[in-house]
């Protein structure tokens, strides 16, 4: 037994020890140093944070770069220490140029500062650098005979004012970029165009919001327009800072064409009260980048919209960045183009669903109609039945296949039927779908104008049960029908519930037989009170030789109306 203890005991240890050193180790590299057998530290730090010392390394650099940059600013070039230190601050890119020139290894700042001593730099390059405007953009700004800043006192002095004022120096190279005259003003004019809109009650910090927004404002007659316009939004009830809240970034204003539009606008909504209203809840109408509500206006102006058209139109105006709705209105009336839908249609489409148009975010015509599997004519004719149904068709929409046009005409007449009361299945109504000619979409239209001529609901009913077919007559003809039989020829419309196929004879065979007739009842030749089936129904041959060859003038009068109504 204590054999085997002496044998256990010293790997027990080894074991422990190495467990020991590992576990020690662990916690050495956790701390980045390690320790080796004899007790010297190994520093792993140095290795694993080679890319942080760099990046220290520049860090300092870039930071004596500032140093030696704002020493040469302030005290070689007496630039004021607040402008010579933002300046250096704020021009890292020019700072980058000026480490590669220099040698480094020699003491950076010492090193810059002995290059600025002996070699002249172009000072309006971090100067426009400080101001927001990257290389690209100020290098056509760089005066070609000039290095100094102070060389352009004019120019200083307007950028003092303005940082001065409050603008952010950051702000002015867009200034600069977009109305570069405000920094060529003489003396006092600068201050004094500001000291104006002041004066209007606009406080400070609007200003220079809205100055920064639109540069323009500072130049040429822009102030004017922009003050005019001020007082307007001021009449209606809007508040002081309205204007700045609701311009939009990076967009140029031209304020006489927006004081143009609010015009417009004014003219159109008439209300002051309304006015407010509507551009409250939708300001981009107003503040949208370009001619965008110009351009929404002129194109309903093309569809003969009216001063009514168009205040119902803003007042309804639906919550989407009017940039959008302009897109998608011009979207959608290609579509209607690229269908060949005929200008009447697309006129009528668009004064009658406009906003339904410009919230359509449409599918491309081609792809529509390859999805429909169907032509454009059908499309025309489902979009005027029913406009919603291009909401179907917009992007990220799945469009399925339309039915053909047996199977959806079908279903059509069948529902047709079974609303008025047909039983499904039922002989009457198997025999009315078999009589039933062309598409099922007009049924309801035709069920409605007998209807509206006088004839009972259920009379009508009981009339499609017996000749189903005289539903395949258009409207129009159904009407010249009626109206020739009862204002022509005197008879009731009792007379068309007994023999409603009346209706399902053309025109030209109608108008010959009762005319005939009519002669011939004036002579006494026939009986006054003959029924329609027994004149309409019977063949020409019969009716020749039964009433038209009773009296020796009949064949000419026959003759002569039969020129009259049947001339082919």
């Amino acid at each position: 037994m204590t054999h085997l203890q002496k044998l256990r005991l010293p790997s027990l240890l080894k074991r422990v020890s190495v467990n020991i050193s590992l576990k020690s180790q662990e916690s050495n590299v956790l701390s980045n140093e390690s320790y080796d057998i004899t007790g010297r530290s190994r520093l792993y730090r140095r290795k694993r944070n080679t890319s942080i010392d760099s990046a220290l390394k520049v860090s300092r650099a870039t930071k004596e770069a500032q140093t030696a940059l704002i020493e040469y600013l302030h005290c070689t070039r007496s630039f004021p220490f607040t402008d010579a230190e933002y300046i250096s601050r704020h021009s890292p890119l020019f700072l980058q140029e000026l480490l590669k020139r220099v040698n480094i290894e020699q003491g950076i700042r010492r090193s810059i500062t002995r290059f600025l001593r002996y070699n002249p730099i172009n000072e309006f390059e971090p100067f426009f650098e400080s101001m927001g405007l990257s290389p690209y953009e100020y290098s056509s700004f760089l005066p070609r005979d000039l290095m100094y800043l102070d060389d352009n006192q004019t120019l200083l002095q307007n950028y003092t004012v303005l940082c001065n004022y409050g603008f952010p120096r950051g702000m002015l190279g867009r200034i600069y970029k977009e109305a570069a005259d405000v920094f060529r003003y003489g003396n006092g004019l600068l201050q004094s165009k500001l000291q104006t809109l002041e004066e209007m009650g606009i406080n400070k910090d609007i200003i220079v919001n809205i100055v920064c927004s639109s540069p323009y404002l500072l130049t040429g007659d822009q102030d004017r327009y922009f003050l005019k316009m001020f007082d307007k939004l001021k009449s209606i009830k809007l508040e002081d800072d309205w204007i700045s809240k609701h311009l939009i970034k990076n967009v140029v204003y031209r304020w006489n064409q927006l004081f143009e539009l609010l015009n417009l606008l004014s003219s159109i909504i008439g209300s002051d009260e309304q006015l407010r209203i509507l551009i409250c809840q939708h300001p981009t109408l107003l503040f949208a980048s370009g001619n965008t509500s110009y351009s929404l206006i002129t194109f309903f102006l093309k569809f003969g919209w009216t001063r009514k058209d168009f205040l119902s139109f803003f007042l309804l105006f639906p919550q989407i960045q009017l940039a959008k709705f302009v897109s998608n209105l011009k979207r959608s009336h290609r579509f209607l183009v690229e269908i060949d839908m005929d200008a009447q249609g697309i006129g009528k489409l668009i004064c009658t669903n406009p906003l339904l148009l410009g919230s359509c975010n449409l599918k491309r015509a081609s792809s529509v109609l390859g999805s429909l599997q169907t032509g454009k004519k059908r499309i025309c004719d489902i979009i005027k039945e029913n406009p919603l149904i291009l909401k179907d068709w917009e992007l990220g929409l799945r469009v399925q296949p339309l039915p053909s046009l047996n199977e959806n005409s079908y279903m059509m007449k069948t529902k047709f039927l079974r609303d008025l009361g047909f039983v499904k299945d039922s002989n009457e109504i198997r025999k009315a779908l078999k009589r039933f000619r062309g598409s099922g979409m007009k049924l309801q239209e035709r069920f409605d104008c007998l209807v509206k001529t006088g004839i009972s609901r259920e009379d009508v009913l009981k009339m499609i049960k017996i000749a189903p077919q005289i539903l395949n007559q258009s409207k129009d003809v159904i009407e010249i029908k009626i109206d020739f039989l009862v204002n022509g020829m005197g008879y009731p419309l009792s007379s068309l519930v007994s023999f409603p196929a009346y209706i399902s004879y053309n025109v030209q065979r109608v108008k010959l037989r009762l005319s005939m007739y009519s002669w011939l009842r004036c002579q006494g030749l026939v009986e006054p009170n003959l029924s329609l089936c027994t004149i309409i129904a019977i063949t020409d041959e019969l009716f020749i030789r039964r009433y038209v060859d009773k009296n020796s003038q009949g064949p000419e009068i026959w003759k002569k109306l039969k020129e009259q109504f049947c001339p082919s």
